[in-house]
């Protein structure tokens, strides 16, 4: 097949969708099909053009068999709401010039968010007569008026017509969690048109190690303690207030470390806050290279997934699998009715407490400390499930065998476009 991934956020960006986008287009590249990503310029989470990316408005490559089509977009450090929407319409006015140079795909995959983008790839869909899959990674305009990141009710009727514009137009919706079914058909999506594929993790690259001689631990001085680990976006929907004011309750304990480890702008603003709390047994680091994730996360005692209260059924931490797939027991700081703390129930692989509850949170930590049976227990089951669930070639069939059903199943109204200039009678 030839397949056309519409995705924001591709490889080199360390964290998010972007290692997952990645993975999926090398993984369907390696097993014979033709791949081509229309992304933009890698900025995340630094939210700033990577240097060698600078001055440039497109950029095509070619990596490990996939043809990578990159295109500006306008992006700040700080961004405020007029910044968003400018880096949307950038993104959906460059990216489009991008996506028509190029073979007719069989199949698109759109990834959103970004939203707005589900507006060219209508219109690529239109031109090619090419069938998209919706893949949803977060419920979105929901998601956001939920953390208070849109409040005009006119722009949130704006997106609401697009959400409603992107579920029409898509042949298929692709979601990354039960909860995210139950939200759509409640928006009147028919279920044969929805789909669940969780997002994965290599369980090869992702997997236990052990603790002596662990070159992290040996560089930031962790030996003999127990260490809480949070890797991963300090952002509106987490709150990793509360990981640090559970540390300030734990501080009476020399053995227990928390180390955060996010993006560097991020990180010096939670310095103050541990500050404030007299969390002196905080380690706030930088994001680390992706090679060295494993004896990263290999370090930890304990993994942290934090959401804040009204996070529920339209967001999925991607650090779910990666922790479960790590064998290091996870502690959830999660809405108990929603898809991270679901995920963690049925893995057997750690324990869901109170979101925003910093006190909660300082006890199980502290239960798990004094039991390390437990947690070990905890630990191997979570491994165990990640293996069963969500191993990476298991998901990439998943999609090769979906796109392969949506081509098949897709009918040509009338012939395909092509873009090439051929003269009359040819």
């Amino acid at each position: 097949m030839r397949v056309l991934i519409y995705s924001y956020n591709y490889y080199p960006e360390p964290i998010g969708i972007a290692p997952l986008m990645t993975e999926l287009a090398e993984g369907l590249a390696k097993r014979g099909h033709d791949v081509r990503v229309i992304t933009g310029m890698p900025n995340y989470p630094q939210r700033q053009i990577y240097e060698e990316y600078r001055g440039k408005l497109y950029v095509t490559e070619e990596k490990n068999g996939v043809k990578i089509q990159r295109s500006y977009v306008w992006v700040k450090p700080k961004p405020k709401l007029l910044d968003r929407i400018l880096l949307d319409s950038s993104f959906v006015v460059t990216s489009f010039f991008q996506a028509i140079r190029g073979w007719r795909p069989d199949v698109i995959l759109l990834t959103v968010p970004p939203l707005p983008v589900c507006v060219p790839a209508a219109l690529l869909s239109w031109l090619h007569n090419s069938p998209i899959v919706l893949n949803v990674q977060d419920i979105l305009p929901e998601a956001a008026v939920h953390v208070g990141l849109i409040k005009n009710k006119t722009l949130i009727r704006v997106f609401e017509a697009l959400e409603k514009f992107a579920y029409k137009t898509a042949h298929t919706i692709s979601v990354i969690a039960d909860g995210f079914v139950e939200n759509l058909e409640r928006k009147g999506v028919p279920s044969h048109k929805i789909t669940c594929i969780p997002n994965w993790v290599d369980t090869n690259f992702i997997r236990p190690l052990p603790k002596e001689n662990n070159a992290f631990r040996a560089a930031h001085n962790l030996a003999g303690k127990f260490v809480v680990t949070y890797s991963g976006n300090i952002a509106l929907t987490q709150g990793l207030e509360t990981v640090v004011e559970a540390a300030a309750r734990l501080r009476h304990i020399p053995e227990i470390v928390f180390v955060i480890v996010g993006e560097s702008k991020a990180v010096e603003k939670l310095k103050h806050y541990c500050q404030t709390c007299g969390a002196d047994n905080v380690l706030l680091l930088p994001f680390q290279p992706r090679e060295k994730l494993p004896e990263m996360l290999a370090a930890a005692d304990v993994g942290l997934i934090v959401q804040k209260h009204n996070v529920v059924s339209f967001n999925m931490p991607s650090k779910t699998q990666v922790l479960l797939a790590s064998g290091r027991p996870v502690i959830a700081s999660v809405p108990d009715t929603g898809s991270a703390a679901k995920a963690i129930e049925k893995s057997r692989g750690g324990v869901v407490v109170p979101p925003e509850n910093p006190e909660a949170l300082a006890n199980q930590i502290l239960e798990l400390y004094r039991n390390p049976d437990q947690a070990e227990m905890l630990g191997k089951q979570g491994r165990q499930y990640a293996i069963e669930r969500y191993s990476f070639e298991q998901a990439l069939s998943q999609y090769e065998a979906l796109f392969e059903k949506v081509k098949d199943s897709s009918v040509s109204v009338r012939p395909a476009y092509t873009l090439s200039a051929e003269k009359p009678g040819n």
